[in-house]
């Protein structure tokens, strides 16, 4: 039975090995029980189902993972919290604890050692590295059915909006792209340990079996997505032209603007991902 996600025992345990919080790490425990469950109730995991939790701490949402699931891949980066795991984690003969930086996992190895279906993803992110994680999950094309996830209120927000407000940018369009992104709960700062500056929130991204819009070539496409938001004053002509890696002329930015009815002045947050689809084909034929 699980035994932490409250701050008692989580400081009971801390106190124990005589961890001492990594602030490189980003590390941040849940002692909250009920936001505990909201993730585990929002990630709708079944005794089929394989999850790769991503920095999984002292194993606190590990535990009622392995609880759920079938199987339970837990990486984590910091080796002084292996012998922790070792312990918390003893009770559960379906987890298995990669001491590794994500970044560097072959993912879809592990996929194919799982009998090759789509996984879960379900992770307290550290706030440092969320967005390079989110993205290597996709870019990487990992078999996954969802991803949920705690992160900074800030990032959920971002993943979530659309054109024309201020947080709207590359992450936004990148994550909308892959999946269809549902902010499922508030979190504030202190149902953490150590406490952050910030709150956070659970956010949940339903993989797209085929992405809404037709790229016809992926990378390009966020290539011209994130020279658009590289400097946000600047016109989208302008913002293109100046990515030496596009090599595209600002007059070919403008006369493919003006072939889709927008006007050359118009800023890359105007744009919805079809938009930038589109544009991003056009602008690719012309190269070609």
């Amino acid at each position: 039975m699980a035994t932490l996600g409250n701050k008692r025992n989580t400081t009971d345990i801390i106190q124990k090995h005589q961890f001492d919080f990594r602030k490189k790490f980003g590390q941040n425990f849940l002692i909250d029980k009920g936001i505990l469950e909201k993730i585990i109730e929002s990630a709708n995991i079944t005794p089929d189902d394989c999850i790769l939790e991503i920095g999984p701490g002292i194993g606190t949402m590990t535990q009622r993972l392995a609880e759920e699931a079938g199987e339970v891949v837990a990486v984590e980066i910091d080796k002084n919290l292996i012998p922790i795991l070792d312990e918390t984690l003893a009770d559960y003969d379906n987890v298995t604890i990669i001491n590794e930086d994500i970044l560097k996992v072959d993912i879809n190895r592990i996929v194919d050692e799982h009998g090759g279906k789509p996984i879960k993803v379900v992770a307290n992110l550290p706030y440092y590295i969320t967005t390079p994680i989110i993205m290597s999950l996709f870019e990487k094309h990992v078999p996954l059915h969802s991803v949920t996830i705690m992160v900074q209120k800030e990032v959920a927000d971002r993943m979530k909006v659309g054109p024309g407000t201020k947080d709207y940018g590359a992450l936004s369009l990148a994550v909308q792209y892959y999946a269809k992104p549902e902010i499922v709960a508030r979190v504030p700062a202190e149902c953490f340990m150590p406490r952050p500056n910030v709150d956070s929130a659970v956010i949940r991204l339903i993989r797209y079996e085929e992405p809404p819009v037709m790229a016809d070539d992926e990378e390009w496409l966020f290539a011209v997505v994130r020279a658009s938001f590289n400097q946000r004053r600047k016109t989208l002509a302008n913002g293109l032209a100046n990515a030496g890696n596009l090599a595209v002329s600002r007059q070919q930015v403008e006369e493919t603007l003006a072939k889709m009815g927008l006007p050359i002045t118009v800023r890359g947050e105007a744009l919805t991902l079809e938009q930038f689809s589109e544009l991003s084909n056009r602008l690719l034929r012309k190269r070609m």
